[in-house]
């Protein structure tokens, strides 16, 4: 039996790059995880199970919660990673954990979360976090240096798969190399279902982190404007911003609990999805409860959305473009079936199956992982 481990960039926080990373643990429950930190105590009890190694940049002072600030740190940690002592390698890679070092005869499967976005989209990811001029100047050479490391470190990996056909076409143009389109996994078929018509609701939903490059302004703008009612869930640093942008239709929920969101999604006429996102879970949700979603055309929504079918697609990030998805789509009719059968694509089930029999297909025949 191969013997294989798996690489995650860092556990400090609860995202998508974790709900993929929760399943290939449970695929592959030997195998060691190996990350640049994790703050134990903050993250969910339940990793507390797993085969965690840290490397020496986890001791570094407040890097738990200020993780970005010790950026040009993740190459020299994950360059001085030394795998050779496994047959495969698996990294779950939005970072730079692809660096490793790794055996001539072994193979490294990247699933690509994304290319290191503020390395190789460094004006746009300093623009939406509202870091001034100066700063971006000091961090250009850094990031050229970075870009370069980055670029080396994707020449060394076996085989890519990435998320979505944005992040196979980024894949391309920054590393020159093609990938395979798996879809990450999403919970939807047991955890959201349609309800009965008379139980929908008239509001329309969003639900995020209220962060600026998520763009939930715009949904906010378009429905205060158009005087529909909208509801607004999750927390985030934007929310003051946004509920001084809101109209009187316009109603903010706070942190939306697991257990409450299925029906959420089910009960509303619409799930609104403004930003531009690698793949975006939401949006998928909303559709196996059997809701319609608006989007933006762009990013996963290409993938997850069918426009005129499954919901509306908007072409520019403005108010403006926004407003006219909202008025076509009130003159639109969709079926829950078509909906829920669209989000079944996107199942976990799926992406074990997919990745399972991608892994088995890449790794030597006498040496084949066992799926736990």
């Amino acid at each position: 039996m191969a013997r294989l481990a798996l690489v995650h960039d860092w556990l400090n926080q609860v995202g998508g790059a974790e709900d993929v990373l929760t399943e290939l643990v449970s695929m592959y429950p030997e195998a060691p995880l190996y990350t640049s930190i994790y703050w134990r105590e903050e993250m969910p009890t339940a990793w507390r199970e797993w085969p965690i190694k840290t490397l020496w940049i986890d001791k570094l002072p407040g890097i738990h919660r200020h993780h970005q600030r010790y950026l040009p740190f993740y190459p020299l940690a994950f360059g001085g990673l030394d795998l050779s002592a496994y047959d495969l390698i698996l990294s779950n890679k939005s970072g730079f954990c692809h660096g490793v070092k790794t055996r001539a005869d072994a193979v490294h499967v990247c699933y690509c979360l994304a290319p290191t976005r503020y390395v190789w989209q460094f004006e746009e990811y300093m623009a939406r976090e509202q870091i001034g001029g100066k700063l971006r100047a000091i961090l250009r050479p850094v990031v050229a240096a970075l870009r370069r490391w980055d670029f080396q470190a994707a020449q060394r990996v076996n085989h890519f798969i990435a998320i979505s056909t944005e992040i196979q076409a980024r894949i391309k143009k920054y590393y020159g190399r093609n990938s395979t389109i798996i879809f990450p996994p999403v919970e939807v078929a047991s955890r959201f279902t349609p309800v009965s018509p008379t139980s929908v609701g008239d509001y329309y939903l969003v639900v995020s982190r209220l962060i600026p490059y998520k763009r939930i302004d715009l949904a906010v703008q378009a429905c205060t404007r158009l005087g529909l009612p909208l509801w607004v869930g999750g927390k985030g640093r934007d929310l003051e911003r946004l509920q001084a942008a809101a109209g009187p239709t316009v109603r903010f929920l706070g942190f939306v609990p697991d257990p409450e969101l299925p029906g959420l999604m089910a009960r509303c006429k619409g799930f609104i999805f403004p930003g531009l996102e690698d793949f975006g879970i939401t949006p998928v949700q909303a559709q196996a409860a059997g809701r319609p979603v608006i989007a933006y055309r762009g990013g996963g929504t290409v993938d997850t959305v069918i426009d005129g079918r499954t919901g509306i697609l908007f072409d520019e990030p403005t108010v403006e473009s926004l407003i006219e998805a909202l008025r076509r789509f009130e003159d639109t009719r969709f079926d829950p079936e078509v909906l829920r059968a669209n989000a079944l694509r996107f199942d976990t089930q799926i992406f074990r199956d997919q990745l399972g029999a991608f892994v088995s297909q890449h790794t030597p025949p006498t040496n084949t992982p066992q799926i736990g």
